[in-house]
């Protein structure tokens, strides 16, 4: 059914572009004719979209009276070159809006005048001096920016496209626009024709100029990729992703069915999909315009508007996303892209109220027909909250590549974040069955992200740094289990590319119980994996609390580390401990070249327990160790000379020679702490024992015995987890029975 579905949408592509017959009427790219008259007319009565149109007015004044400069590019992300092309392109945008709706002539002679600098610079223009990039531009250091220059130049040029005489319009299209177009596509297949994030800015900025220059050959090429691209199979790019797969399409269709799952989830993390939301709702929209037979936004059941939805929803209570893989902390909704998706999202959806609820946050709208009418929607108050609750993802364009579970309690008091993911392409991190915990807006237990300065030219021209491989997307930067000091897939993209983990069950139908369960079979050849989260509301228990269950199968004995990187300050151990006198690396590679271990000790016990500070709360780790059990302290910076890392701290659990065993923690958020006040509340753990009881192929079982007396046993069904199956399991002379995929007596 998917495939006649794809190709039902390229023979309509094809018929498209065939009978590509522009009306020469514009804007008619993310503005037309009749939504301008709209605009028009409501000015004066839409206070946010009023309010939006005076702070644009202040911001491409200012530029127009600082005069227009296109200087020669030289520098990485961050530098002067770079940051001046960036700015030009995103005010001569927003001038082409001012325009529209003002109709001030200044906006189109700005608009005119720089265009017509950029035609006299660029036909002499060589390839960026930095060498870097997989694939250099012109007027940046790699063809991802020259697309972004296209894009947004290309609404610019359609905005003032009726101002200009047919001599000019054709001097600018064939001394800059067509050549721009046939620079980051035919001369960059590398770049162009593939299915990435990188490929999508170009795919839409070659079909944006193809509208309004009414190009029906670079049409085609922004929706079906170039045919005979002469890329070798197996070529990489810089960060070791496959350009050339084999049977793999390319362009925009292309990479609008691939890294979409149904639920609307982007393979390459919310981070990558905020960024890519901006080429594929702008070109989406246009196409919407000029072509609206293709239904983009209806292609794979709505599958972008979805996208939008779904990219809220990766976002903790103050509105950051999410750092799976290559994520940088503190990208939010807040966003410029975000702005775009959330209006469009809601114009052209079912008008959800929950987006004006975003809207209302951004406080900031586009200067179109979707901006004006989320504005009159906040206006008539028709905005509610979007409230985000718990949720599971798929990955994968069929949506069985596995996926993401997101489990929240109350108003996001807790927020826990699984990821059993695909590989995510090129900014995929090996972290099988990883997970990261929020409270609030609050990181309890983080991923690290990416290691990157994103535009901060100091810190590797505001690029890559090279501690994202070797540190950042190695397994034991993540809060998860590596084997014998070897990242999963060992670090190979290849190998991790063919493989997803397997969801288990994801149970959300009870608050006070959330489960999510996932399996992985192949990161390590002959090692099973069984990873299973719950988030418990306890009627002993101050705050919810997660019960992670780690299960290892493997047919030969091994090493296992399991670190947890919390954030806070340390406040209490139950273990001994010793520390160095000189702090060493853990390892030689695999990211443990940059762990120090700042101390070591063993059990006391077999119920071993840590406690931290973190923003007012206090949290204790409470996990099942055995007396051979090693409990590491480490803390990131080792063999870090230029201080790229942050020196963020993890207690790590070694547990050596073994084969299969269970690694059962708790972690329970507790108490309060004032700043203020100066008042300590409940900062001791309620936990008094946490012990595995049973564990086979088929069950495992752990019990919680807390301070007020009570006894809790929480049980999974290994193998089988339908909701209608019954079970029956003898422990310790007791018999449980229960029907579904787990078993939770609070006790």
């Amino acid at each position: 059914m998917r495939k006649l579905k794809i190709t039902a949408l390229l023979v309509a592509a094809s018929l498209a572009v065939s009978s590509y017959a522009q009306s020469r009427e514009h804007p008619n790219l993310i503005m037309t004719k009749t939504g301008v008259d709209q605009l028009r007319s409501n000015l004066g009565q839409v206070p946010l979209f009023d309010a939006t149109v005076e702070l644009v007015k202040a911001q491409v004044d200012a530029e127009i009276a600082s005069g227009i400069h296109t200087p020669i590019p030289k520098d990485f992300s961050g530098g002067y070159t770079h940051q001046r092309h960036k700015l030009n392109f995103q005010v001569a945008q927003k001038a082409g809006n001012l325009y529209q709706i003002t109709q001030d002539e200044k906006y189109a002679t700005y608009i005119k005048d720089m265009l017509f600098q950029y035609e006299a610079m660029y036909k002499d223009l060589p390839i960026h001096p930095q060498e870097r990039s997989y694939a250099r531009g012109k007027l940046f250091w790699q063809c991802l920016n020259d697309s972004n220059w296209l894009l947004y130049m290309s609404q610019a040029y359609d905005a003032i496209y009726n101002t200009l005489t047919v001599k000019e319009r054709e001097k600018l299209e064939n001394n800059l626009f067509r050549p721009f177009a046939d620079y980051i596509s035919i001369e960059n297949p590398q770049f162009y024709n593939r299915v990435h994030n990188h490929s999508t800015w170009g795919n839409a900025a070659v079909g944006m100029i193809a509208l309004v220059m009414d190009d029906a050959e670079l049409l085609q090429r922004a929706l079906h990729g170039i045919e005979d691209d002469g890329l070798e199979l197996g070529l990489k790019d810089n960060d070791g992703g496959f350009i050339k797969v084999a049977g793999q399409k390319s362009g925009f269709l292309a990479n609008l069915e691939e890294p979409f799952s149904p639920d609307g989830y982007f393979t390459e993390g919310p981070y990558y999909q905020r960024y890519a939301m901006y080429p594929y709702l702008i070109f989406g929209l246009a196409m919407h315009n000029v072509k609206p037979e293709m239904k983009v936004f209806e292609h794979k059941d709505n599958v972008l508007l979805k996208a939008v939805d779904a990219l809220l929803n990766l976002s903790d209570a103050d509105g950051e996303f999410f750092p799976l893989n290559d994520g940088q902390k503190g990208m939010s909704y807040y966003s410029p892209e975000l702005v775009t998706a959330v209006d469009i999202a809601y114009h052209y959806g079912k008008q959800d109220p929950k987006l004006l609820g975003i809207v209302e946050r951004q406080n900031l709208v586009l200067l179109n027909e979707s901006g004006l009418t989320s504005a009159i929607g906040v206006r008539d108050g028709k905005a509610k909250p979007f409230v985000k609750k718990s949720i599971n993802f798929s990955d994968g364009a069929d949506g069985k590549q596995g996926g993401v579970g997101i489990l929240r309690y109350g108003n996001e008091d807790l927020t826990l974040v699984f990821k059993y993911a695909a590989q995510g392409l090129s900014h995929g991190h090996y972290d099988k069955l990883s997970y990261s915990l929020y409270s609030k807006g609050n990181e309890v237990l983080q991923d690290y992200g990416l290691s990157r300065f994103v535009n901060i030219q100091q810190k590797g021209g505001g690029n890559y740094l090279k501690e994202n491989k070797t540190w950042a997307k190695q397994t034991i930067a993540h809060n998860t289990l590596t084997q014998n000091q070897t990242s999963h897939f060992k670090g190979s993209y290849e190998t991790g590319s063919k493989f997803a983990s397997d969801l288990h069950f994801y149970d959300d139908s009870n608050q006070s119980v959330q489960v999510v369960s996932a399996t992985e079979n192949n990161a390590y050849p002959g090692t099973e994996m069984h990873r299973t989260l719950a988030m418990i509301k306890h009627k002993n228990f101050e705050k919810p609390f997660v019960l992670d269950l780690m299960k290892v199968k493997s047919e030969t004995k091994n090493q296992y580390d399991f670190p947890f990187y919390f954030m806070g300050q340390m406040i209490k151990k139950n273990f001994e401990s010793t520390s160095p006198k000189k702090l060493k690396p853990l390892g030689k590679k695999n990211g443990y070249q940059h762990l120090y271990v700042e101390s070591k000790g063993k059990p006391l016990n077999d119920t071993t327990q840590f406690s931290w500070l973190g923003d007012g709360t206090f949290y204790t780790l409470t996990t099942a160790t055995d007396s051979a059990d090693e409990i590491m302290l480490t803390r990131i910076g080792a063999k870090d000379p230029d201080f790229n890392l942050r020196r963020e701290a993890a207690i790590m659990i070694r547990r050596n020679d073994t084969k299969d065993t269970v690694f059962a923690s708790v972690i329970e958020p507790h108490g309060a702490y004032s700043f203020v006040s100066e008042l300590s509340q409940n900062s001791n753990s309620n936990i008094e024992e946490l012990k595995v009881i049973h564990n086979n192929d088929a069950y495992t079982a752990v019990s919680i015995k807390d301070l007020k007396g009570g006894s809790s046993v929480f049980i999974l069904a290994n193998k089988n987890a339908s909701t209608s199956k019954s079970h029956q399991l003898k422990i310790d002379g007791k018999t449980y029975k229960w029907t579904g995929a787990y078993y939770f007596l609070e006790g």
